[in-house]
């Protein structure tokens, strides 16, 4: 399991790697361009080749590139469909340059509307952005539930994967927080191996492609995307335990997006009680 979180590409992408190594991540996310505007970032040949040649020195052995949350592939509004494809391919196309694991997409949302037509214009949008791009793999998240948005259950991630055209490269990523606010309890492994049963049954756990690990601040079905620092949440240490030491996760990277104590982002000593967690997850598991 590669343990990370999500650090700042800012001053230059090959910084995101410097400032994981010093949080010990064994795995980075970032955001290929600012989270507040639309206007994606080209990065430069050299920058690219600094980038690639600082990963390969370091201990971080996966990248993750998670397109910003104004993207709605399920919108029915022609500007905002517009400006989604062009935002989705740029990430895609920049995970091709990196060498990235794969690009994380929360898949839209549809507001009020039907959720099968949103569904439905999601998968040909992302079908055309991967039909533009050509190896990083896109990882759909699962999602908390509020309102309309996509992706909250494992029938509507298949659905998604299907409108897509069910292309080798769509994967999954699954954010613990979001599982648990969506009404599956991980707080034990006979819970966390039944939801997982679930996925392999609707989705193909060779779906599964990577995690996020964020404890949640509200409870259990509330359809709410609220991130806790690991163990100071409704999972607590011994759900985070769970989570980090399931066999199935084996490989994969799992990233942090908590808030951190001083809400900055995930801090070094974070990751090690995660790493401390984990121990205490396979112990339990032996």
């Amino acid at each position: 399991m590669l343990i990370g979180c999500h650090v700042s590409p800012a001053g230059g992408v090959y910084n995101a790697v410097a400032r994981g190594t010093e949080r010990g991540a064994r795995a980075i996310q970032i955001f290929n361009q600012s989270p507040r505007m639309w206007r994606p970032t080209v990065y430069k040949e050299a920058d690219v080749a600094r980038f690639r040649a600082d990963m390969g020195a370091s201990a971080v052995d996966a990248l993750l590139i998670h397109a910003v949350y104004l993207l709605n592939a399920g919108s029915d509004d022609p500007e905002i469909r517009a400006k989604t494809l062009t935002s989705l391919t740029a990430s895609l196309a920049a995970g091709d340059a990196l060498g990235a694991h794969a690009v994380v997409l929360h898949p839209g949302s549809a507001k009020t509307g039907d959720v099968g037509e949103a569904i439905a214009r999601a998968g040909a949008l992302i079908r055309e952005a991967l039909a533009e791009t050509e190896h990083c793999a896109l990882h759909l998240e699962n999602t908390a539930g509020a309102g309309g948005t996509l992706g909250r259950s494992f029938d509507e991630l298949a659905a998604l994967i299907e409108a897509a055209g069910g292309d080798e490269r769509l994967g999954l990523c699954l954010d613990s927080c979001h599982l648990y606010a969506s009404g599956h309890d991980i707080r034990t492994a006979e819970g966390l191996a039944a939801t997982l049963d679930e996925c392999d049954a609707k989705v193909g756990i060779g779906r599964l492609g990577s995690l996020h690990l964020n404890d949640s601040e509200v409870g259990l079905g509330s359809n709410r995307d609220r991130h806790a620092d690991i163990g100071k949440g409704e999972l607590g240490e011994d759900g985070c335990a769970v989570f980090l030491s399931e066999p199935r996760f084996e490989g994969l990277p799992v990233v942090l997006e908590t808030p951190g104590p001083d809400r900055k982002g995930t801090p070094a000593e974070e990751l090690a009680l995660c790493a401390v967690l984990r121990e205490r997850g396979l112990a339990a598991r032996a």
